[in-house]
């Protein structure tokens, strides 16, 4: 087992990492900003050390200052968390040439997987089911994307290569404007991600977005552990999630499934990762991998019973999975709700000093936060404040222990989005699975 590792991330995942370690009898390092020297995790950690000013330039996304962290502390491992340097290459990279375990996979898998072109051709090497698009990027020549763009058929959507989070994608509906919106796609994944390429593929127009969660260790080893839906999106950042994925047909599943353990074992994969997929019309389309643990991944783990951070922990180690696929036993359902620092009507960031938290309990309920009373959450960062996630026997029971714990749950002296929370699982059209990615947005027009 690792001996001691360092958590180079920040909130409620640096907190869940360090419960994890705590269990497995590793002892912890928290780096931190200045602003941060009072979270909860850095309370807690056995060893404390300050890379930066409040910036994440300077700090969380410091490469140099992380790796010294680690230097100073005699860390073996580094735990990079959900965003910041999780999926970057580079990082990873310098952390296994420093002489560290980075926990994650290696460099070159998410260097493969980061970009949107190889990752959908390595997938389709492995026959996982993808959108018909170009298969590669485009080109100079106008004549060939035209063909290219009849042949998928119109609506398209142009899509920037090393893009994410929303940016760099533009849709087309006719052969007239293509031309013209590929030029601007391309300027703005120049600007934004400094890669130009951008690829083609048939925009889907009422898909949901499922997601299939697996585990791979270094002894070739790899399981799944089923599906979680993601479709309740605003500007391509999920606001709620739910596992297992409702509705979904069963035959096209369990093919999903296996493709995406096997697409692992090809590849040589080694970690927690997650495919994600759009589906619609009982069919699953790759759009890409995650190579890092997700932000809902407590829904996986409570449909399950398996610790994905405690086994992220165990795979660094070298040691293999605890468990076989016949192990893993899908067990009623869970919902999970993203509890951000911001103005429920106009989703402006509300950071300020929390005067009172009170965290929601009961059967099936689950909190992962990093909040206390007076603690001050700071305008630097993501607003993500509390991940607010139930279980029931069934989707329905979950839903209705979600509405309580909604209820329940107090956060005063900042604004969150509890009120669209509460608005959600009470809608209809969550309530009778009928909904899409474009629902949310939709909702929230109305």
């Amino acid at each position: 087992m690792l001996e001691k590792v360092l958590i180079a991330n920040r909130g409620e995942i640096a907190l869940r990492i360090l419960r994890a370690c705590k269990e497995l009898g590793i002892k912890t390092v928290a780096v931190h900003s200045k602003v941060d020297r009072d979270l909860m995790h850095v309370r807690l950690a056995d060893e404390t050390v300050c890379i930066g000013p409040n910036s994440p330039t300077d700090s969380y996304l410091n490469i140099p200052a992380i790796i010294s962290a680690a230097e100073v502390t005699d860390s073996v491992g580094i735990h990079p968390g959900y965003g910041f340097l999780a999926e970057n290459a580079d990082f990873a990279e310098q952390v296994e040439k420093s002489g560290f375990r980075f926990i994650g996979p290696r460099a070159e898998t998410i260097r493969l997987m980061g970009n949107k072109v190889s990752a959908i051709n390595a997938m389709i090497s492995a026959g996982v089911p993808t959108v018909p698009g170009s298969n590669g990027p485009l080109t100079e020549d106008d004549e060939l994307t035209l063909k290219v763009a009849q042949k998928i058929g119109y609506p398209v959507i142009i899509k920037a290569a090393s893009g994410g989070g929303g940016r760099g994608m533009q849709v087309v509906h006719s052969e007239a404007a293509l031309l013209k919106a590929v030029q601007i796609t391309q300027t703005e994944a120049r600007s934004v991600f400094g890669d130009p390429t951008v690829y083609l593929e048939k925009f889907l127009e009422r898909p949901r977005h499922v997601e299939v969660q697996i585990l791979a260790d270094m002894h070739g080893n790899c399981i799944h552990l089923g599906d979680r839906d993601c479709s309740f999106q605003r500007r391509h950042q999920k606001v709620l999630e739910e596992a297992p994925a409702p509705g979904i047909d069963p035959e096209a599943r369990e093919k999903t499934l296996k493709a995406c353990v096997d697409a692992c074992k090809k590849i040589g994969y080694v970690g927690a990762g997650t495919f994600e997929f759009l589906y619609q019309d009982g069919g699953f389309y790759f759009i890409e991998m995650n190579t890092r643990v997700q932000v809902e991944h407590p829904v996986s783990e409570m449909v399950t019973g398996v610790d994905i951070v405690r086994e992220q922990l165990r795979i660094a180690s070298g040691l293999p999975l605890q468990y076989t696929q016949d192990d893993i036993k899908i067990t009623g359902h869970a919902i999970e709700c993203r509890i951000n620092a911001e103005d429920p009507q106009t989703f402006v960031p509300s950071p300020g000093k929390v005067k009172h938290f009170h965290a929601p309990g009961g059967n099936g309920v689950r909190v992962d936060s990093h909040l206390y009373n007076g603690y001050t959450v700071p305008p630097y960062y993501d607003s993500l404040i509390a991940k607010l996630i139930t279980w029931g026997d069934d989707r329905e029971m979950a839903r209705r222990r979600m509405k309580n714990a909604l209820d329940e749950m107090v956060v005063e002296g900042i604004k969150t989005n509890q009120p669209l929370h509460r608005r959600l699982v009470r809608d209809g059209g969550f309530k009778q699975v009928d909904f899409t990615i474009h629902y949310l947005e939709k909702l929230i027009r109305d």
